[in-house]
């Protein structure tokens, strides 16, 4: 399965035919697995005040170069924090929506993960150790409430962050969130995207969305071992009719994250994989939800 996601960062290079009708329909083809949805009513430029950048160092496939990540930053600054966490590939301002309305008292931010939007590098970072070392580096030091929102493969990202920072995380909603390995597949066209000689001819985001799912699998096994040890509240929400990352992630969730201090699991009939845009009342339910002190 080549899943996933956001809108407007799904765009084939127009200048890919001057590379040659097999690069032209590379690209095609991959945006069309990748099936390109309708983005936010909001461009990027109206979010561009909110840009902010931090530098972020010892990520492991960085070689121990620091990494600028950027993000997004808007509402209420003393208010509990909720980060935005896109999927494969994306940006930032897939999220403009919610940056430019931000619930009543929260903060909102919203990262480009490494190898997208403004975040560097150039290349790839496919480990899920990696990605999620540059959500921890937006986590609040004063103790406020963390919300970690993780849209397809954020999904296994923030659960990665949960892991890793239990002590500073309070909830983690997954939205239609690629967490069960046995269900990765990798599409035939993805190898050809994968060719040297191919692979830098390729859009960025293109580019390194590829590598990031070739490795999904080996990446979700490992995190599947670890699923029972996140202690925090999880909100699960997805649609039945979800055909790049089946439902059938929500029961291996469920299975798997045992020692949750609740699992609460919304379960939108007849909707597709991109809730970020078609159900966004629904999205930010889920956000209410994971901040309620009880279960």
């Amino acid at each position: 399965m080549f899943s996933h996601h956001p809108a407007r960062a799904w765009r084939v290079d127009p200048h890919a035919r001057s590379r040659g009708p097999l690069l032209a329909a590379l690209g095609v083809a991959l945006a069309t697995v990748g099936c390109a949805p309708p983005g936010p009513r909001s461009t990027e430029r109206d979010v561009q005040t909110f840009r902010r950048s931090v530098a972020v160092a010892g990520l492991r496939q960085g070689a121990g170069a620091v990494v600028n990540v950027s993000y997004l930053q808007s509402g209420d600054a003393l208010g509990p924090r909720v980060i935005l966490v896109h999927g494969t590939p994306g940006s930032a301002s897939g999220w403009a929506d919610y940056v430019l309305q931000p619930p009543a008292g929260l903060e909102m931010l919203a990262i480009d993960r490494p190898g997208f939007g403004d975040s560097g590098p150039v290349g790839a970072m496919t480990t899920l150790a990696d990605q999620a070392a540059a959500v921890a580096a937006l986590l609040p030091d004063d103790g406020r409430p963390v919300v970690l929102l993780g849209h397809s493969l954020g999904g296994p990202v923030v659960a990665r962050v949960a892991l890793d920072h239990p002590g500073r995380v309070q909830a983690v909603v997954l939205l239609a969130a690629s967490m069960d390995p046995a269900l990765e597949k990798i599409h035939p066209v993805q190898w050809v995207g994968a060719w040297p000689g191919l692979r830098w001819a390729l859009p960025r985001a293109i580019r390194n969305a590829n590598a990031e799912l070739m490795a999904l699998k080996s990446e979700l096994v490992a995190l599947a071992a670890q699923l029972q040890y996140i202690r925090v509240r999880v909100v699960i929400v997805h649609g039945t009719a979800d055909d790049l990352v089946p439902f059938a992630n929500v029961a291996f969730m469920q299975a798997r994250l045992t020692a949750a201090r609740c699992v609460k699991t919304l379960v939108l009939e007849g909707r597709n994989h991109f809730l970020p845009w078609n159900s966004a009342d629904v999205v930010r339910a889920a956000i209410n939800q994971a901040l309620e002190p009880a279960c």
